[in-house]
């Protein structure tokens, strides 16, 4: 397929100009989904549907899953920059219509419409840094991105709660339309457009397919364990559904001119275990620390917005790796002992905060385990990020970021599914069986109880849960840490490639020299 190329260098200005943007447009992603969460309780108060409450969640998390791969190959087609313009629009417009709604479905239909857009905001702002920088270079920029997930990790919670309070829970997605229109206008200005257009042939089926299955899965992990048991007719329904499209998928880009999700991408030894890795690190930690917030509420008994400040540390840690690693992986253009290092890390993390659960340890170790898995966590995904990129053709950055971005999100999604799991079988274990299967505490059985209520009942029965829920939890930090000890093992085979210390923007080799910039 024809491609052009736009070999003009970026000078510092349109670089930092294009890279405060790109900040913004994470910006949006990172913090909406935090600042929604705090807000729901609220939002259900005034528009009520409270048994579809996770739909609000669920709605953002398939649309901006699904779209996620679509992005990155658009992108390669057409330019980072129109998909940006397009991507951000969306995610705005969403914004607008989820203010304005009127009732729970109103809510729910739009919060769809807004993860449209957001699926395409990271992806794009990661492959449009590898348009730019150097791969040798990248690490320091990846790093930043990581920086500001933690920071609206942090700041998301927080900022929700001011504005429900002193405004309204509307104005957690009115403030979206400054932010979003500030990064618009610094990509505008700074992110150039290739020199002219290409013919493409786009892989209607493959989308289809791809989109179709993703959809069936997270309906599965959602509703799995908890709307419905596992053995459940819908679920398994669900499971024979996602098993056709994604072999439906598998095939047809077996044959596609031009796959949406090319499968020659998994011959390429880094990619395969990149993407395994980035996979398992976010089940790891997706699935371990999902119940974090419940632990600090209910056996240390801290307050909602006290719980949500005591993950601070860990966010910490990520930002100084994050930053720190991306420097030295710039400075040495090595990174498979940065991934291992953190892994380790990680497993340790993990580790110490199951013992810490088990033997009733204080705070201060716990605080401690979660800066050491906060400090992993910086360390592999974004040098993961750019091992990925730095071993794809030029052609193929686009959707080769998209993919293993998809595939985070979906082991992400896999983890607070099996750790959801975990806890209810670990309880039953731990519970007598007259409590899961009558009202013998008060009307409601103990794995029904929010912490308010369970604050309320007898102090020996009460005591009796808060052992349950301690090894409970404890369970999905071992479990974490054997997921992540697995990403170890696998990260030992991954051929390291150094970092090439020019972009092909900057100096295209012969064979490359039609392929485009794609901005």
């Amino acid at each position: 397929m024809p491609r052009t190329r736009q070999t003009d260098p970026v000078s510092k200005r349109e670089l930092y100009t294009v890279f405060a943007g790109l900040m913004l447009a994470l910006t949006l992603a990172a913090l909406d989904q935090n600042i929604v969460n705090t807000a729901l309780p609220r939002i259900v108060s005034d528009l009520g549907g409270l048994a579809h409450l996770s739909w609000v969640v669920t709605a953002f998390m398939v649309t901006s899953t699904t779209s996620t791969p679509l992005y990155g190959k658009l992108s390669d087609m057409y330019g980072r920059k129109r998909l940006f313009f397009v991507a951000i629009g969306i995610f705005l417009v969403g914004s607008i219509l989820c203010g304005l709604a009127q009732t729970m479905f109103q809510l729910i239909l739009f919060r769809a419409v807004q993860g449209a857009g957001a699926g395409g905001l990271m992806t794009l702002a990661q492959t449009t840094v590898s348009d730019l920088i150097e791969p040798r270079e990248r690490g320091r920029y990846q790093g930043l991105f990581g920086a500001v997930f933690a920071a609206c990790s942090v700041a998301g919670p927080l900022l929700g709660g001011v504005i429900t309070d002193a405004l309204s829970w509307r104005w957690i997605f009115y403030v979206n339309l400054p932010v979003g229109a500030a990064a618009l206008f610094l990509i505008a200005i700074g992110l150039r457009h290739p020199s002219k257009s290409v013919t493409h042939r786009i892989d209607y089926e493959g989308a289809g397919f791809l989109t179709a299955g993703t959809v069936a899965l997270l309906l599965l992990l959602s509703w799995g364990g908890g709307a419905y048991p596992w053995l459940s007719p819908i679920i398994l329904g669900l499971a024979m559904v996602a098993a056709l499209f994604y072999g439906l998928l598998i095939a047809q880009e077996n044959r596609a001119a031009e796959p949406i999700l090319p499968l020659r991408l998994f011959k390429n030894r880094v990619f395969t275990v990149g993407v395994s890795v980035i996979g398992l690190n976010a089940m790891a930690l997706f699935g371990s620390l999902v119940f974090l917030p419940l632990f600090f509420q209910l056996v240390l008994s801290a307050s909602a917005s006290h719980a949500g400040l005591m993950m601070a540390p860990m966010m910490g840690g990520v930002i100084v790796a994050s930053i720190f690693g991306g420097r030295l992986v710039a400075r040495t253009g090595r990174y498979k002992t940065f991934l291992i290092t953190g892994l380790l890390a990680s497993i340790i993390g993990f580790l110490v905060l199951a013992w810490s659960a088990i033997t009733a340890q204080g705070t201060a170790i716990i605080e401690s385990a979660l800066v050491l898995l906060g400090a992993g966590l910086g360390l592999v995904m974004p040098n993961l990020t750019v091992a990925i990129q730095n071993s794809v053709e030029r052609a193929d950055m686009g959707v080769a970021t998209s993919v293993s971005a998809f595939i985070r999100s979906l082991g992400g999604a896999l983890g607070v599914a099996v750790a959801g799991a975990v806890v209810a079988v670990r309880l039953r274990s731990l519970l007598p069986a007259s409590w899961t299967h009558s009202t013998t505490t008060g009307g409601t059985t103990p794995l029904e109880m929010g912490v308010q209520q369970i604050g309320q009942i007898p102090p020996a029965q009460r005591d009796l849960l808060m052992h349950a829920y301690r090894h409970a939890i404890a369970t999905t930090f071992f479990a974490g840490a054997t997921i992540a000890a697995l990403a170890f093992v696998i990260v030992l085979f991954l051929p390291e490639r150094p970092l090439r210390s020019s972009t092909p923007v900057e100096n295209p080799k012969p064979k490359e020299a039609s392929e485009p910039a794609a901005y």
